[in-house]
């Protein structure tokens, strides 16, 4: 009897910890499904469905009182018939057994691709199309991406009407009180989420660039200084909040776009994706496909995995597939060295206070005692000989160019030129923490020459501000993914280009040490800025033709693209 006691105590101790243990071997799994019509007489409601994707579920384990999470998390209705669930890798290969299972794929990742361009892309106030479009007025654009920051001026209703009457959408029940006629919808997936409230600034510097409102003086540090104003500036805007900082679930994407479908919306915008893979495994595409079906143009950044081929995402042939390119406004910064060698990069900062005096150069790698030292990397440049100069670092490394800056700062620095790893011209403009610019690899090349054999080497960074007028642009972004198309090698992609270097849109917060003003704005690079440019011009079609389907749409931006540049010379 002993014994046996001992034993219970022993099988109820294990049995404590069975079910945390197998909870966690649970993952998300989106499975699909076949249609349930051929079980139920009638068409499939809402409620047949969710029976029929609740009987591929395993029965419930847990005892009375335990707390066992939901195994179904999300019920597709539009862009599939499946569902997303918590599961183990043996149940699903129970499930594989039970008539009408397709397929089932585990959660993936997905991450973000990340004023003056509506001017560069041929909108003028009052003439042409704006003005035949109504500004896009009557169109809705759903935007996927990290929330929205509701309180910018970019998002005031002011002169906008009310949303149409199609409109099914909503504003999260936290979220009603900022939700007006310029912001009609704002949702966040998973539902668990605390917000729509974008803590990132992607999702508001997309919103913003594709239908945000007039907004005067805007600019950072004084740079791009002008009025600012997406493309379709009366269109409105429902927010889909799928992306926080770990990334973004394709079930979370997945279940947003069912639910955009239902809402009403008429463009969908997505500034994220993931590598190429088959349409049946892509989430983007069958949620794509679906939208498509229903009259929703759906327009993807390309990626940012350029110079390289093969790189591309988003290629199915119903998504309009955006890769990114220049514009003809610079933001120019010049570094002159002690030999008078001048080189031109590009720069957003851009203090009032700035002298220009000589410097020395210092070049981590010389004296690397770190792999990270090249780049810059945080906590990477500890020698001491770094305080007082101006030190030259190379791009990537895992080590943002912000990031650079700051470590640069750190270790007692004064200035700093990042010079690109990539053999291109793509120069980027960034909000830096001291006085820095980017330049070209083949300058780079030279500044390297004269640093090593000049004793001391010294230069000086002047910042000359907005420059408008390159007659080169528009040229394709460095960064931008490239083709050819792997999933359908037959279909050209990308699709268009659009404007996506040094970009300034909507921010949340000051970055340049604004106070007391709700007006701030960012200058950002990636296909994600390209995207939203072209989902406001489809919203201004769509504005004019209603009737036309995204096939027709797609069509009209691709045959009336410009295929030369500003010098008209072929791009």
């Amino acid at each position: 009897m002993k014994i046996l006691k001992i034993f219970f105590v022993i099988f109820a101790i294990l049995g404590c910890f069975s079910w945390p243990s197998m909870q966690s071997d649970l993952e998300t799994y989106i499975v699909q499904v076949e249609s349930p019509e051929s079980q139920i007489s009638t068409q499939s409601s809402r409620m047949d469905l969710e029976r029929w994707y609740k009987s591929f579920l395993p029965k419930t384990i847990a005892t009375a009182g335990s707390k066992e999470e939901p195994r179904l998390i999300y019920s597709y209705h539009n862009v599939m018939i499946g569902f997303a669930a918590r599961l183990s890798a043996k149940q699903v290969k129970e499930m594989e057994k039970k008539p009408g299972f397709i397929s089932s794929l585990p959660q993936k990742i997905l991450f973000l691709h990340t004023t003056h361009t509506p001017s560069f892309l041929g909108l003028q106030q009052n003439v042409g199309l704006w003005k035949d479009a109504n500004y896009g007025k009557g169109v809705i654009i759903g935007v996927l991406d990290t929330g929205i920051s509701p309180d910018h001026p970019s998002f005031s209703d002011e002169g906008m009407p009310p949303p149409p009457a199609k409109w099914k959408g909503k504003c999260d029940s936290n979220f009603t009180t900022k939700c007006n006629n310029k912001l009609i919808g704002a949702r966040t997936f998973p539902v668990s989420s605390d917000s729509p409230i974008d803590e990132n600034g992607h999702g508001t510097h997309t919103a913003s660039t594709a239908a945000g409102g007039f907004v005067k003086d805007a600019n950072v540090y004084g740079n791009a200084l002008g009025t600012a104003v997406g493309v379709a500036p009366l269109a409105h805007l429902a927010i889909y909040k799928v992306c926080d900082a770990f990334g973004c679930t394709n079930s979370d994407i997945l279940a947003a776009m069912d639910a955009a479908i239902d809402d009403g919306v008429d463009i969908l915008s997505l500034s994220l994706g993931a590598s190429s893979k088959s349409f049946y495994e892509d989430s983007i595409a069958l949620g794509a496909f679906s939208a498509t079906k229903r009259g929703i143009l759906v327009s993807c950044s390309a990626g940012n995995n350029g110079p390289h081929d093969n790189t591309l995402s988003n290629e199915a042939p119903w998504i309009l597939t955006v890769g990114a390119s220049t514009l003809d406004r610079k933001l120019k910064a010049t570094i002159t060295l002690g030999n008078q060698k001048v080189f031109e990069g590009e720069s957003a900062f851009h203090p009032k206070d700035h002298d220009s005096t000589f410097f020395h150069l210092y070049d981590p790698s010389l004296n690397a005692t770190d792999f990270d030292s090249p780049y810059c990397g945080t906590s990477a440049l500890s020698d001491p000989e770094i305080k007082g100069k101006s030190v030259v670092c190379m791009a990537g490394g895992g080590y943002s160019r912000i990031e650079k800056g700051q470590a640069v700062k750190d270790a007692g620095g004064v200035g700093m030129i990042i010079v690109s790893t990539d053999d291109g011209f793509t120069k980027f403009a960034d909000v830096h923490v001291l006085p820095a610019l980017y330049i070209t690899y083949k300058d780079g090349k030279e500044i390297f020459d004269y640093i090593n054999s000049t004793s001391p080497p010294i230069a000086s960074i002047a910042f000359q501000g907005t420059v408008i007028g390159d007659k080169d642009a528009p040229v394709v972004a460095v960064f931008s993914s490239r083709g050819p198309n792997i999933a359908s090698p037959g279909i050209l992609k990308p699709d268009i280009i659009g404007p996506g270097v040094n970009i300034l849109a909507a921010w949340p917060i000051s970055v340049d040490n604004k106070t007391n003003t709700k007006s701030t704005f960012n200058i950002i690079s990636g296909t994600s800025m390209s995207c939203p440019h072209l989902s406001g011009v489809a919203a201004l079609l769509k504005s004019t033709h209603p009737n036309w389907s995204p096939a027709a749409i797609k069509s009209a931006i691709m045959t009336t693209a410009d295929t030369v540049n500003l010098a008209d010379i072929p791009s």
